[in-house]
């Protein structure tokens, strides 16, 4: 059995964003948000439809959602390493949150907006893969302010193997990082929900244009990630070369090679013009 990578776009919105089945995103969503109380149910205003093949975004996808209480649900896929992430999860929670209210400005009927941003990089210094970030008081750390939470889960940091998993949570966490690389289901992926997730990631279960799209975000996204990776190299070797002009001057070609990790062959031809 061959599983498709669920952090691709079209695979993320397909196993989490579709009411069809509602309820693997209600488990991921209570088992890994620190709710006050669980969600019962939920309702999902973008739920999944078979995509065209063109259009679809490359490297993010929301899904969002709103559960029986009104609490509103944004969910967030990022594969591609984005230095303003943080930033945009406040700008996409502040935006859910005004947009609750008409002209009246009843503040009294604003719900909670909670954001999960799922990460295939880092963004933090701390070493756990799950943070919650609230607003509280500075001076005493009461969380007085609750409508508005923010959660990030940094995939690099989650390091279990598959016999380490010791709760639901991290279950869903090895399905998100490791199910393209699965053979099987794990016998200790032991809920319905998680169960329903892996059999929703068989790609015997997709249909060809799904599976085209699939193959093609994977492609394009690879593609990207090889363009950024040429630019950096690119860029260090440059910064070695400014380096290797500076030190003509004052340093032998071997000794240059050395310091700066290139060839001599580049530092004669530097030194030649």
């Amino acid at each position: 059995m061959k599983f498709v990578d669920p952090k691709t776009d079209i695979a993320f919105k397909k196993i989490f964003g579709d009411q069809a089945h509602k309820n693997i995103l209600i488990e991921f969503l209570n088992q890994l948000l620190e709710l006050e109380y669980p969600i019962a149910d939920i309702k999902i205003s973008n739920s999944y439809q078979a995509p065209q093949r063109y259009g679809l975004k490359e490297t993010t996808l929301d899904i969002k959602a709103k559960d029986s209480s009104g609490r509103e649900f944004i969910v967030e896929m990022q594969v591609e390493k984005d230095k303003t992430f943080a930033k945009r999860a406040l700008y996409y929670s502040s935006k859910a949150y005004s947009r609750q209210l008409d002209k009246t400005e009843k503040y009294h009927l604003l719900k909670p907006v909670i954001f999960l941003g799922i990460l295939d990089f880092s963004i933090f210094d701390h070493q756990n893969p799950c943070s919650r970030h609230l607003i509280v008081n500075g001076e005493n750390q009461s969380h007085d302010l609750k409508d508005l939470e923010f959660n990030f889960i940094e995939l690099p940091k989650f390091t279990k193997a598959e016999a380490e998993l010791d709760s639901v949570a991290d279950k869903w966490l090895y399905f998100l990082k490791h199910a393209d690389d699965l053979q099987h289901i794990p016998h200790n992926a032991d809920t319905a929900a998680l169960q329903q997730a892996y059999q929703i990631a068989a790609q015997h279960h997709w249909t060809e244009d799904e599976l085209d799209i699939y193959e093609s975000q994977g492609l394009r996204l690879g593609r990207d990630r090889n363009i950024v990776e040429t630019a950096r190299e690119d860029g260090e070797r440059q910064g070695k070369i400014e380096v290797a002009r500076r030190l003509l001057a004052l340093m032998d070609d071997a000794t240059i090679a050395q310091v700066t990790g290139l060839a001599v062959s580049v530092i004669a031809q530097l030194r030649q013009g």
